[in-house]
């Protein structure tokens, strides 16, 4: 016969504690639930659970409660304006993700096109890992759609987009690309993380999947690392399957802050958008600057594009075009360096789309897996400098760079 509680060894009461009753009224926050195990009522619900019979939870390396409330609510804002319902899938980081989209669509002798101008892990896992087992890849200029075009081949099983390219700030046409993409019996997935739900949602657009890297823009600041892929529950179950085989998955504390930055993110991105663009027009006559690339500027060659898949704002006029400004200064990689360190205001520091407005010289950094070559056929130059604009002033943050910029010193001829 079985002991009562108070019977119990002191080790065994210590162990098998009081569980909280129900909550009878909703929390306005989601919990955070920070168990890797969970009990069942018998050894049948445990194996229903585990072959997909029944709904529920065993093991935080499948499924979490918090990690799950996170991915639905990007699947909300991501698929807010479709007719279907939307799935999405959390993951440990945005490489996670990344590898696991071409770990899902991809095996040997499969060819995946992808923008020269690619995120550099995102290049480095296509060429160093994908490229070990068997995938193809080609970089080519997605916005040239003859490029493109002419490069699919039967074998194509990815056509890989980045909303806007970090850092070029490309801009891709994406309706144009899913075309494509659809008429090689490909998929069209697209890196957003550049450009979140606010700026743009490329499921509407005829994208298959939307991924982020949620450590940027969606959580807010830099403090929780994630990432987050959208799309049919078809094909985000798959993309599941494979999550749970390499352990990909995100962890309940981090799903808790990437959650929370949700109920922000508007607000954030709306103002980071608007300092951008104040930010980025009031650089670009400066003449230590070689050129500024950003898609609000009327110059910029996906400007237009921009406008037509970007969202216009409430108001209809006050369009968001991204919180990315990459700023190239006379003087190559010295120049560079020189004017990402003679900031104050902005810092040098990883990662991008948090409250801090962060610049890194990208070619040491972010594209460090690029050689010249490679640097070139993306269109960076060496001495480009990202900013990613967080939530300063705009006089603050266009004052300090023109003092660093004025520091530079020179003719524009001893410059170059």
């Amino acid at each position: 016969m079985a002991s009562e509680p108070s019977e119990r060894g002191e080790n065994t009461r210590a162990v098998h504690l009081p569980v909280p009753p129900p909550l009878a009224q909703q929390p306005l926050a989601v919990p955070v639930y920070r168990s890797a195990a969970f009990a069942f009522g018998s050894s049948a619900e445990y194996a229903a659970l585990l072959n997909g019979s029944a709904a529920g939870y065993s093991y935080s390396r499948i499924d979490n409660p918090t990690a799950d409330s996170f991915a639905a609510s990007v699947a909300a804002l991501e698929a807010c304006q479709l007719p279907g319902p939307a799935a999405a899938q959390p993951f440990a980081s945005g490489m996670a993700v990344i590898s696991a989209v071409f770990w899902t669509f991809t095996e040997a002798g499969a060819h995946v096109l992808a923008p020269a101008a690619v995120y550099g892990g995102t290049y480095g896992f296509l060429r160093d890992v994908a490229g070990k087992f068997g995938v193809r890849t080609d970089f080519v200029d997605v916005t040239d759609l003859d490029q493109v075009r002419a490069a699919l081949r039967p074998e194509t099983r990815i056509v890989y987009a980045e909303t806007v390219a970090n850092p070029t700030t490309a801009v891709a046409d994406l309706p144009a690309l899913a075309e494509l993409a659809h008429q090689a019996g490909a998929l069209l997935v697209v890196d957003s993380t550049l450009a979140p739900p606010p700026v743009c949602r490329p499921l509407e657009h005829g994208a298959d999947l939307v991924l982020h890297s949620a450590t940027k823009y969606l959580g807010g600041h830099s403090d929780a690392t994630g990432g987050v892929v959208t799309g049919s529950p078809e094909l985000v179950a798959r993309i599941r399957a494979v999550r749970i085989d390499t352990g990909g998955s995100l962890a309940p504390d981090e799903a808790f802050l990437l959650r929370r930055g949700l109920e922000t993110l508007p607000l954030r991105v709306s103002r980071q958008c608007a300092t951008a663009l104040a930010f980025a027009s009031a650089v670009a006559g400066h003449p230590a600057v070689r050129r500024v690339d950003y898609p609000g500027l009327p110059g910029h060659p996906g400007h237009q594009v921009a406008r037509r898949l970007f969202d216009a704002g409430p108001d209809g006029q006050s369009y968001r075009f991204g919180a990315i400004v990459t700023v190239t200064p006379y003087g190559g990689r010295a120049g560079g360096y020189a004017l990402a360190d003679r900031l104050r205001v902005a810092q040098v520091a990883t990662s991008l789309g948090g409250t801090h407005t962060k610049v890194s010289h990208v070619a040491s950094t972010t594209h460090r897996q690029f050689d010249d070559a490679a640097l070139a056929a993306a269109g960076i130059d060496p001495g480009a400098v990202r900013f990613s604009v967080g939530l300063e002033d705009a006089a603050d943050l266009i004052a300090d760079a023109t003092q660093a910029l004025d520091a530079l010193g020179g003719t524009r001829e001893e410059r170059e």
